[in-house]
């Protein structure tokens, strides 16, 4: 079992639970959780059926595109199961793989003081909590480069000519 979010690393994540799934002889199921907008608290205050099933729609949009975009030119070499839940990343990934015989394979994503304190890591709730192993995948190198010249571009630093070397 895998969680996706659409995010740039989601196809390294994606890849490294291919190979775990085609080495134990599993299927993959891939789940991308979805919240309303507002969360919970603002499903209650007036958001009808016909807006959930709107959200829901969404997730499942960006489930295909995740899946066309990380499988488009390697197949998989195992069976893909792919599941839209409500609720929030972590227990939602968690209540998903409730099987002690499951494995739980999740990125870790760039952790910047400021995301540290915006938003709780998915990884760190899914380490903590699930009932069963949980296997965390660390950015490609190239996506940490990619993410520290973003930075970079935000703050408007200078690029150092031999860091291209």
């Amino acid at each position: 079992m895998v969680g996706v979010t659409g995010r740039p690393g989601s196809p390294t994540v994606l890849h490294r639970a291919a190979a775990e799934a085609r080495l134990r002889g599993a299927e993959l199921r891939v789940v991308l959780a979805w919240q309303s907008p507002g969360g919970e608290l603002g499903s209650r205050n007036g958001l009808g059926p016909a807006a959930l099933a709107e959200c829901r729609c969404s997730a499942v949009e960006r489930l295909r595109e995740v899946l066309d975009t990380a499988f488009s030119v390697v197949e998989p070499g195992v069976a893909l199961v792919g599941l839209t839940v409500r609720g929030t990343p972590g227990a939602a990934l968690v209540d998903t793989a409730r099987d002690p015989d499951d494995l739980l394979v999740v990125g870790t994503g760039s952790r910047g003081v400021l995301r540290r304190l915006v938003r709780p890591s998915v990884a760190r709730y899914c380490l903590a909590h699930a009932a069963c192993p949980v296997l965390a995948v660390p950015p490609s190198p190239l996506q940490a480069e990619l993410d520290a010249a973003h930075r970079r571009n935000i703050l408007r630093m200078p690029l150092d000519p031999r860091e291209l070397a």
